[in-house]
């Protein structure tokens, strides 16, 4: 019964989401809430495990940049991936073993990690706290 709970409470979470992004593109400045906007997502680029995004400004019309805290829980992991764009990784918090362009390094809080265009690189949560990052990058032009 607490399980059947568990999953009403993150559908309902999900779709309260999606609702809000189905929205009109906001023009105005805001200030957005994480708790607001948590959506639970498997680990990006065919990582393992459970993480948790918060796309802020995702509504943001004209706003060339993708600014996203997300949560790598016990276990998760960002899968192996070459970038197709430079990227910038921050750690608020907990810790994590980076793979960079074959070369694997610990980080934790204050790590500020460059991952440039055509680099590959891979993030795996370890110890008991989730690993928080912030993910910035610039959103990609619509294909014509």
């Amino acid at each position: 019964m607490r399980a059947q709970l568990s999953n009403v409470i993150t559908v309902v979470a999900i779709l309260a989401c999606t609702a809000a992004y189905a929205g009109e593109p906001r023009r105005d400045s805001y200030v957005e809430q994480a708790r607001d906007i948590a959506v639970e997502q498997p680990g990006p680029h065919e990582g393992l495990g459970t993480t948790t995004a918060y796309p802020f400004f995702a509504d943001a019309a004209g706003f060339d940049l993708v600014f996203r805290q997300r949560a790598l829980h016990p276990g998760a992991t960002i899968g192996e991936h070459r970038n197709d764009k430079d990227e910038i990784y921050y750690v608020l918090s907990g810790r994590g073993e980076l793979m960079l362009d074959g070369k694997r390094r610990e980080v934790g809080a204050g790590d500020a990690i460059l991952t440039r265009n055509g680099s590959t690189h891979a993030l795996a949560q370890r110890g008991q706290a989730d690993l928080v990052i912030i993910v910035a990058y610039p959103k990609q032009a619509p294909a014509p």
